[in-house]
């Protein structure tokens, strides 16, 4: 999807209306601090002081709140809450974010607004606590809703129903009315998203997700299970040939699928690197996706939508979070997706070219014509830098411990050490300069460092790197004193591969995230150099961006648009597989085994493939298979 493209679409949303009827909860923040703690007098029990209280939409008022956000022109709200203090801080907040409350409507017998409040003490949620878990909706409270709704949907673009409890608006008196209204406006666009009767709304558009989709289809699976996609594909097929509407199934991190008159389609999800809440997610991907409908736009555009939409969200903590249009263009200027998650995780699936070892991922169309070769640095050529883990867990264990390092007591320091060896093995793959920008919150979290003492991750990689070349320096010496032969630290065949692609006339890169002059220096120490000329790129003394992602603009750029066809990348890391694919370019994936320097190491494999792979190599040993498959030899 293009920016201008995006653009469009966020502009034709802010001119629909959307009519959101179903289950209006709020979310409840209570954080603790037991600083202030005091027995009672009553019960001689602590007490639990709340030094802060915020409160967000939840629900259908979620679906509201993300369609305001989004600049849907006109969001009116058909719901009920009742007559108590969080009912009226409900309708506060919807009157404060724009949504029209009009028939919000209060019941006073029987009712309590639908509220989940969730204590937090020290950042790990207690058990919460609902209000609404015993509401009955009587019949006249029902027959104004649906009044008040049908007066307003021949200027309304689509009506989203939300059923998100069994308490809530959606008895079978409603829903028996709400069919009616279904079928008295056959030109109006319906989608529902109900946790229990998703089948019950015939006539309109449904999500769900990949559990629902399977229960739905009388299949039965733990709600730990995940999916395989062709099982889910199969159920995708049953209920659209049941239900002749479009439908939307979400998968969490695996994306979601849609299917319609022309047939199914897979939806990446998006990479997020940082910390992520996805209480919420799959609202903020409805009202991407209805919004996009409303707009006019087919059901595979609108999931991509949803997914934008829910990849702003689930970045922000402790709320119910929203997207505005600026967000989702900032998300969707250059997004990294997660491509082919169940073929990534399960090497059973993997198909091999003609009995060799290399998987092939993406078929070509059409024979590549090669002329241009980027290869990534290390782990794809070298192996100089191998054992990096081994300094980085050690310098981030020092800054979390700050001065208390040599004499902390043992058990918080395997504490320590445990929590940053977690979050190297999550991280390994992305750059460093990422890595680093995850520590200041680590060492937050334990808070034996003082705030102003904590650097910035620029400074951190400094420390980092400083220390790696240590490493580097003395591999260096042992190269030059003959002690070492640089096929020692070189991945399998990759010097007479790349030989032999210089002899054949390609234009060859190299890519690093490194500084270009460790790079440079460790390329001519290896004898390689001389194939890349005044092609070996690096970080440059700079803050600004992510170097490995900076480097590969650069030479995408200087080969030009035009040639996108004819590029082909080589890398072990997730950044080069990305960027080159989002150019058109031919990805071949390097899942190598730094250790031995041949064979395939499974974890990269599978980065490698969500990043985008076209291929999967572990080495170059069976370089002429390659070379064949690529259409150079």
């Amino acid at each position: 999807m293009t920016t201008e493209f995006l653009k469009k679409i966020l502009s034709d949303i802010s001119r629909v209306s959307i009519a959101v009827i179903g289950d209006f909860c709020l979310d409840a923040y209570w954080f603790i601090d037991e600083a202030a703690s005091e027995i009672s007098i009553e019960t001689g029990e602590p007490t639990r002081p709340v030094r802060e209280q915020r409160y967000s939409l939840g629900g259908a008022g979620n679906v509201a709140n993300n369609l305001v956000s989004l600049g849907v022109r006109n969001v009116k709200a058909f719901g009920v809450i009742g007559k108590d203090p969080f009912g009226a801080e409900m309708t506060k907040i919807m009157h404060e974010k724009g949504i029209d409350t009009g028939s919000i409507l209060i019941q006073n017998d029987y009712w309590h607004t639908h509220t989940y409040s969730k204590p937090y003490i020290k950042g790990h949620e207690l058990s919460r606590i609902d209000f609404g878990n015993f509401n009955k909706l009587s019949e006249s409270t029902a027959d104004r809703l649906i009044t008040n709704l049908i007066e307003v949907i021949p200027s309304i673009d689509l009506i989203l129903i939300n059923q998100q409890v069994q308490s809530g608006i959606h008895t079978e008196y409603l829903k028996r009315k709400l069919l009616n209204v279904i079928k008295l406006f056959p030109e109006k666009i319906f989608i529902t998203d109900s946790r229990n009767f998703n089948e019950y709304f015939e006539g309109s558009i449904r999500k769900m997700n990949d559990h629902e989709a399977l229960k739905l289809s009388g299949i039965r699976r733990n709600p730990d299970d995940r999916i395989p996609i062709d099982e889910l594909r199969k159920s995708a097929l049953m209920l659209y040939e049941r239900f002749r509407k479009p439908l939307f199934i979400t998968r969490g991190e695996r994306g979601s699928v849609t299917v319609d008159e022309s047939g199914i389609s897979e939806v990446p999800s998006l990479m997020i690197l940082s910390k992520v809440d996805t209480v919420g997610a799959g609202d903020s991907y409805l009202a991407g996706a209805a919004a996009a409908l409303a707009s006019g736009y087919g059901v595979k555009v609108a999931a991509e939508i949803g997914t934008l939409v829910a990849g702003v969200t689930v970045q922000k903590l402790f709320q119910t979070g929203t997207a505005s249009p600026d967000e989702i263009l900032n998300i969707g200027l250059s997004p990294d997706f997660v491509y082919s998650p169940d073929l990534a995780e399960d090497i059973r699936k993997a198909e091999y070219f003609c009995g060799s070892e290399i998987e092939i991922i993406n078929r070509f169309t059409s024979g590549p014509r090669i002329k241009h070769a980027i290869f990534d640095h290390d782990g794809t050529i070298s192996t100089l830098r191998e054992g990096w883990e081994l300094i980085m867990i050690p310098m981030m264990v020092k800054e979390v411990l700050g001065d208390k390092f040599s004499d902390i007591d043992e058990n918080i320091y395997r504490k320590v050490f445990a929590r940053v060896s977690e979050y190297v093995d999550q991280t390994t793959g992305i750059q460093t300069i990422t890595q680093m920008r995850g520590l200041p919150g680590i060492i937050r979290e334990f808070g034996f460092v003082p705030e102003s003492r904590i650097l910035d991750e620029y400074e951190y990689k400094k420390i980092y790197n400083d220390e790696l070349i240590h490493l580097v320096r003395e591999r260096e010496r042992k190269l030059k004193n003959n002690e070492l032969n640089r096929e020692d630290f070189m991945i399998k065949n990759v010097l007479p591969f790349m030989e032999y692609l210089f002899e054949r006339g390609l234009i060859l890169y190299l890519a690093s995230g490194t500084d270009v002059e460790d790079v440079r220096n460790e390329a001519f120490v290896l004898g390689y150099g001389h194939f890349f000329d005044d092609r070996i790129y690096g970080a440059e003394n700079t803050k600004e961006g992510e170097a490995k992602k900076r480097v590969l603009d650069k030479i995408l750029d200087n080969i030009g648009e035009t040639a996108a066809g004819s590029i082909v990348t080589f890398g072990d890391g997730p950044v080069e597989i990305r960027e080159t694919r989002k150019r058109g370019g031919i990805t071949v994936g390097v899942a190598s085994n730094e250790i031995r320097r041949f064979g395939l190491n499974e974890k990269k494999r599978e980065r490698l493939i969500k990043a985008g792979a076209d291929i999967i190599i572990p080495d170059f040993s069976q370089s002429s298979v390659l070379l064949d498959l690529l259409n150079i030899s």
